[in-house]
């Protein structure tokens, strides 16, 4: 799960210190934990990861990763315009404010390029990732209906 705190000008990022994709740009996020929806696990997240709480994050997709030593993982996207506290780094990410133009999707997760922007514009996406090491062989992406929030 992750979760992309926005203004009209800019996201929240984060640099991962460790787990999966440390080292790597991308939005705060993690697993979501037994009994927990999606949604609460993207306020839990990013709450422990940043200091902040969104407020009513809403729900923009689902990408289903595959990697070539047979790791699967589900990431549900959600997205927040509202959220309350205050930002602080943790031991698990470095946060920052990136303007919207100028997202270094060269240190993030080869795929982000293909579905970010539009889920920053509004969109829901859903799509499948095939990732060798951290090289996408191969994709499926699409814009899909929102459905019931």
């Amino acid at each position: 799960m992750l979760c992309f705190l926005c203004t009209p000008h800019s996201l929240l990022l984060i640099r991962k210190k460790r787990g999966l994709g440390a080292g790597k740009i991308n939005g705060p996020g993690g697993k979501t934990e037994p009994g927990e929806t999606p949604r609460e696990a993207a306020i839990r997240e990013t709450r422990e990861e940043v200091g902040l709480v969104p407020i009513e994050p809403r729900y923009q997709g689902v990408l289903r990763f595959a990697f070539a030593d047979g790791y699967r993982l589900e990431v549900q996207i959600f997205t927040a315009t509202a959220w309350e506290g205050l930002l602080c780094e943790t031991d698990e990410a470095l946060p920052f404010w990136c303007p919207r133009e100028s997202i270094p999707y060269e240190e993030m997760w080869e795929d982000d390029i293909l579905w970010l922007p539009a889920v920053l514009e509004g969109e829901t996406v859903e799509g499948e990732m095939f990732l060798r090491g951290d090289s996408l062989e191969f994709w499926d992406l699409r814009r899909v209906d929102p459905g019931p929030d």
